[in-house]
């Protein structure tokens, strides 16, 4: 299912850069600080690809969940696909409140502005390459997923969502785990949200 698999290097300061490369990983560095940079970075390191998917490396995510995720791709039924915490069951409680109702708000000012509904911004997602390079990516911190889902809908994407599982990361998020974090990136997202109009 996975011809190569990237670790980006964002400025991790425990193991995971060795762990990743002793069970298989591509690992590259990206010394600028911040989560688009280090999509962007991947994105440049890929080899050839064909579908991208993107997910974080902080255990939130479910890698075996990858099937589903690219299988409307496959079929020929979506451009991107959204992995959506908030269409599974148990999405309410699966992120910490912040981060819920930053996402309950950019997603309704995004069906106001932009006229398409999304339940979420989640990290976890698919797109065809030739489909990225259109939405010609540039924010390189918190505005990254908030600037592709808003661009798939620019460019007439044929864009889908599918429920996944999301369990607590470990460790403390830069984002959500301070207000400082959650401040700075529900800022960055709604500047994104308008600046694209």
């Amino acid at each position: 299912l996975v011809d190569e698999i990237i670790v980006v290097d964002n400025g991790s300061t425990d193991k995971t850069a060795e762990v990743a490369r002793s069970k298989g990983a591509r690992v590259v560095k990206e010394n600028l600080r911040g989560y688009g940079a280090a999509c962007l970075k991947g994105i440049a390191s890929a080899k050839n690809p064909d579908i991208l998917v993107f997910l974080d490396g902080d255990y939130s995510d479910y890698p075996d969940e990858m099937e589903k995720i690219i299988a409307p791709i496959l079929k020929g039924e979506a451009d991107l696909v959204i992995g959506s915490r908030i269409a599974h069951p148990d999405g309410k409680n699966a992120l910490l409140p912040q981060a819920y109702w930053g996402n309950k708000l950019t997603t309704w000012l995004i069906k106001i502005l932009y006229h398409h509904t999304y339940t979420d911004l989640g990290p976890f997602r698919a797109i065809r390459i030739h489909q990225l390079q259109k939405l010609d990516m540039q924010d390189k911190n918190y505005g990254w997923t908030v600037e592709m889902q808003i661009k798939a809908i620019k460019n007439r994407l044929t864009i889908v969502e599918v429920p996944v599982n999301y369990r607590k990361r470990i460790g403390t998020s830069k984002v959500t785990g301070t207000l400082s974090g959650t401040i700075k990136a529900g800022a960055k997202m709604l500047f994104t949200v308008f600046s694209l109009r």
